[in-house]
């Protein structure tokens, strides 16, 4: 079973609220034992711990140009001290256009399958994205926990099930037959849709996944590349969602330069560099 068909009944099912503007969450708000396990929050909130003081290893982005991170918790009253990988703007649009070249090339199938198994692993994190939501946008546990997670992940399945029946809407190929009296001409005829390119994704300090993520999967799965610029002080809840995406399309010998986390800070903001530079096709800025 591929990825595709491993998640194409939850797909389909989205699909089909949007065709009948009905309500469909597949991933539960109520953060229950019941639901996540027993040990879910704890696990969570030991990970996030864990992760304070250390660098953010999990991208898979190499060559970086350096490490930086100024995330502080309302709650604690100190930095987080999590630094994460920096890189020019230059470097970035570079893996972009290269990584977009072999992504714009992938079946909608295929694209549909990797970003949802993405959400499934976004899913066994849901926690642990809480607390870093908590600690660094001051917001109280069931806010995070639901718009940081199971509401981000459901925005993120409506953008791919947008995309994917909007590129499934018309057939790719058709036989075009015109009656000419004695005889008929036909015409074999084939449509390819056209990705745009590069795609910056502008993340906020209030809600760093839920306002990114219908910009991010709504690029992904029809055929564009994205470079996440992430606030200076919410960086850790988008960041996990970034790791995952490219752990994905790693597994599936896909580059994973083709969603990259962009990190600034707020003495040197790579923002208006990034979002005017020539290559940049799309601009999504929900803050």
């Amino acid at each position: 079973m591929n990825l595709f068909q491993k998640h194409e009944p939850t797909l389909q099912q989205a699909v089909k609220a949007l065709h009948d503007r009905t309500f469909y969450a597949a991933f539960p708000e109520n953060p229950t034992p019941a639901v996540y396990g027993e040990t879910a929050d704890a696990d969570g909130k030991a990970k996030f711990s864990a992760q304070c003081g250390h660098r953010f290893n999990e991208l898979k982005q190499t060559g970086e140009d350096g490490w930086a991170g100024q995330e502080e918790s309302p709650y604690l009253q100190e930095p987080l001290k999590v630094d994460y990988p920096v890189f020019s703007v230059a470097k970035l649009i570079d893996r972009s256009t290269k990584a977009f070249h072999s992504w714009r090339k992938v079946s909608v199938n295929d694209r549909a399958g990797i970003l949802m198994e993405s959400l499934d692993r976004m899913k066994s994190r849901f926690f642990e994205i809480a607390h870093a939501t908590m600690h660094t946008t001051g917001q109280g546990y069931m806010m995070a926990f639901q718009a940081s997670g199971p509401h981000a992940a459901d925005r993120a399945l409506e953008a791919i099930a947008a995309g994917y029946e909007e590129l499934n809407r018309f057939p790719s190929s058709a036989i075009w037959d015109k009656p000419m009296g004695k005889f008929n001409l036909q015409l074999k005829k084939e449509w390819r849709a056209v990705p745009k390119g590069i795609s910056v994704v502008i993340g906020c300090s209030t809600f760093p996944t839920w306002n990114s993520v219908t910009g991010i999967y709504g690029s992904l799965i029809t055929g564009n590349t994205v470079i996440v610029k992430p606030h200076p002080g919410a960086i850790l809840p988008i960041a996990i969602v970034v790791a995952e995406i490219q752990k994905v399309l790693a597994e599936n010998n896909m580059d994973p330069n083709t969603c990259q986390l962009a990190v600034d800070t707020y003495d040197k903001m790579i923002t208006k560099e990034l979002s005017e530079h020539p290559e940049v096709k799309l601009i999504d800025f929900t803050g």
